[in-house]
């Protein structure tokens, strides 16, 4: 018997459960697990067939050949909105966070700042809750995460970041939980000795989190609630 955690509109498809227990008797691979949804849950098999769910196997992307094992950690991922840290890491830690409170931008810009003096240059990106989506009114808004995960790949991000780019720190937080309208969701911080890399380091890591960090954005309209898929 496996355990499913599911995420976004997978929890809708599967009855509004978190998770789904199901017995896998005819193989171990996620091709088999794969099997048994488009049985049960017909819905849910499709979407993967379409990649448009992933499946996870101990917090990473698997294939259908990934064998799984008892006491893997499986998840059903659906298109992405969008962990404890390491002893010895705690100021890194605080440089890459989801978290359900709202951030103070000017805390957070210190933060960024106290890292080097060469720092010369600092661009941000600040996302915030606005009042229409795709036609619709709004009323608010609701993000999940895959605790952990989402951790995870934050902190990749950052990681390639500073490698990738000439730059001397990024900050990323995003936030979870019901948000209001105005409210801010996210921010990016990316400091360098000029502005030209400060620039390309925040527009990368904003694109990039939006494609590879489970964070799913539930959406409150007059007329319902709306998973949404795609990041304009």
């Amino acid at each position: 018997m496996v355990t499913i955690k599911l995420f976004g509109m997978t929890k809708m498809l599967a009855g509004n459960q978190g998770s789904l227990s199901l017995a896998l008797t005819n193989g171990r691979r996620v091709k088999d697990l794969v099997e048994l949804l488009d049985g049960g849950y017909p819905q849910i098999g499709e979407l993967i067939h379409k990649k448009k769910v992933l499946v996870s196997v101990n917090q990473e992307i698997a294939h259908e050949e990934t064998e799984i094992k008892d006491g893997d950690e499986i998840a059903l991922l659906p298109p992405f909105a969008g962990g404890a840290p390491v002893e010895g890491q705690l100021e890194d830690a605080q440089l890459v966070r989801v978290q359900r409170e709202n951030f103070s931008i000017d805390q957070e810009l210190d933060r960024v700042k106290s890292r080097s003096k060469r720092i010369g240059g600092i661009a941000t990106f600040l996302g915030i809750a606005r009042d229409r989506s795709k036609g619709r009114d709004v009323d608010s808004i609701t993000f999940e995460h895959y605790e952990g995960m989402a951790e995870k790949k934050l902190r990749e991000i950052r990681e390639r970041a500073l490698k990738d780019f000439d730059i001397l720190e990024l900050l990323i937080i995003h936030r979870y939980g019901e948000i209001t309208i105005g409210e801010n969701i996210v921010l990016i911080i990316a400091g360098a000795e000029h502005r030209a890399e400060a620039f390309q380091a925040c527009k990368w890591a904003i694109d990039e989190l939006k494609q590879i960090t489970p964070i799913w954005k539930l959406e409150h309209t007059p007329e319902g609630e709306v998973w949404v898929e795609e990041h304009p």
